[in-house]
């Protein structure tokens, strides 16, 4: 299993902060963003990872995590020049995966839940993971049965089917680099991750997990300063019993 961070993009929605820095490079109470979604790759034990970085700041990237050698893994870098979609990353990757399965996480996601046994268990198809949010308008969509079984994804949809986004967190067989190279960019110019999804859905080949614990996408002023907030508590709480 490889793993992908991608960690592209302008960050628009956070300027001013963004105007300087890249905004995957903003702190989280005590650690970059960054920190994070690494550490959810690691912690599952992927330790072979690609991180997809913006131009503008891949030599920040490089400065602060380097080879990966002092997580006990190995770093490739390889540069988004526009941000074109999630999906753009398998394309961006496709050396890099090679013949492997591949767990992509977006460098603005924060997850509290071990991923774990969801990796190390997978065999075929792709996996991605549901959380039920009060703003799902924002997010690829999904449409349960009355089994709970996925029918649909939407992204984006002004009329959600459903409360439940499809987070940042994505596993995969080797044919999602085949599936990302078939589409077409959307009407926002993206090579979407939910067009992606729908195949491995059409084909009867997509799980649908969920979130148990709490998730954080970070690409709001109001997201960002609740991620902190965890974080900070967390912090805290560890500081005060470990003396």
């Amino acid at each position: 299993m490889k793993g992908i961070i991608l960690a592209g993009g302008s960050g628009s929605r956070l300027s001013p902060l963004t105007k300087v820095t890249s905004k995957q490079l903003l702190p989280i109470y005590n650690k970059p963003m960054i920190y994070y979604p690494l550490f959810t790759l690691l912690n599952a034990g992927i330790k072979d990872i690609l991180i997809i970085v913006a131009p503008d700041h891949a030599g920040d990237f490089l400065k602060l995590l380097g080879s990966g050698r002092e997580f006990n893994c190995k770093f490739t870098y390889e540069i988004q020049d526009k941000p074109e979609g999630i999906a753009q990353a398998f394309i961006i990757g496709e050396n890099f995966i090679g013949k492997d399965s591949v767990t992509l996480i977006l460098g603005d996601n924060i997850f509290e839940d071990d991923f774990s046994t969801d990796i190390k268990n997978f065999q075929s198809g792709g996996r991605v993971f549901a959380k039920e949010v009060e703003d799902p308008q924002r997010f690829g969509v999904v449409e349960f049965d009355e089994n709970r079984q996925a029918i649909s994804i939407e992204e984006k949809p002004a009329q959600p089917k459903s409360n439940f986004a499809v987070t940042g967190m994505y596993i995969y067989d080797n044919t999602v680099v085949e599936k990302a190279r078939s589409l077409q960019p959307s009407a926002r110019g993206e090579y979407e991750i939910t067009d992606v999804n729908n195949l491995y859905l059409q084909d009867g080949a997509l799980d649908v997990a969920f979130v148990k614990s709490r998730w954080f996408d970070t690409g709001t002023f109001e997201s960002l300063h609740a991620a902190i907030e965890v974080a900070r508590t967390k912090a805290l709480a560890e500081a005060s019993s470990e003396q």
